[in-house]
């Protein structure tokens, strides 16, 4: 996985237990060349929880598998887009028909929704217009 995650395993497992710590908001920020707080809006945080999470230094597990999902889709994307990083980019970021006109980068708020974007990805992959 990127940025320093296990991409599986139970060392993955163990991280999202305890909860990410907060470096990985600015790293998966700049990884999606977003503001760290469209990362945070993604995951469903307020700006009053943000903070919180800044002076703790730590997400809790469900955040922390809310990020781990952000950076999943990314991959897939990019695996999408044969490791085009701005087209990856591009496509996180803006209105998908497939998704109902909804970005992907605000689709990992809910396992269903993840699954959604996942399932999309592997069409497309496969060569079924959307």
């Amino acid at each position: 996985m990127t940025l320093g995650l296990p991409s599986r395993g139970s060392r993955l497992h163990d991280l999202v237990r305890e909860g990410l710590s907060f470096v990985f908001l600015d790293r998966i920020a700049s990884l999606l060349q977003v503001p760290p707080g469209d990362i945070a809006k993604a995951i469903c945080l307020s700006t009053t929880t943000l903070a919180r999470r800044a002076k703790a230094g730590r997400f809790n597990p469900l955040e922390s598998d809310r990020l781990v999902a952000l950076i999943a889709v990314f991959e897939e994307a990019l695996s999408l887009f044969e490791n085009n990083v701005a087209a990856a980019l591009e496509w996180i970021n803006s209105p998908v028909r497939g998704l109902g006109s909804r970005r992907p980068l605000d689709m990992v708020r809910t396992r269903v929704e993840t699954k959604a974007v996942l399932d999309l990805i592997g069409r497309l992959e496969m060569g079924v217009l959307v």
